[in-house]
C-alpha cells in the first residue's frame, strides 16, 4: 500500500455512500475517514501503475513499428 502523509492538509469532502454499507464498515473501523483515504490512495496508485503500463506498451509498439519501418520502409512507398 502507498504511504500516506501524516502532515498533508486534510479537507472535508462530500461523498454519497450507501448508508447500510457505511454502518457495516463502521463495525470494522473506528476511523472511517482514514480507512477510505487508505483505500483511495491504493486505487490512485493502481491507476497510475496502469497508465504507466499502457504508456510503456504504446512506446514499445511504436519502437517495434519504427524498427519495421527502418528495415523494410513504408508500405505506402510502393503506391506513390
Amino acid at each position: 500500500m502507498p504511504e500516506l502523509s501524516t502532515t498533508a492538509r486534510k479537507r472535508p469532502v462530500n461523498l454519497t455512500l450507501d448508508g447500510a454499507l457505511v454502518a457495516q464498515a463502521k463495525t470494522y473501523t473506528d476511523n472511517l475517514s482514514a480507512t477510505m483515504e487508505t483505500l483511495l490512495a491504493g486505487y490512485v496508485a493502481e491507476q497510475q501503475r496502469a497508465n504507466l503500463d499502457r504508456q510503456q506498451r504504446a512506446n514499445a509498439c511504436a519502437d517495434d513499428w519504427n524498427a519495421v519501418h527502418a528495415a523494410v520502409g513504408s508500405f505506402a512507398e510502393e503506391h506513390s
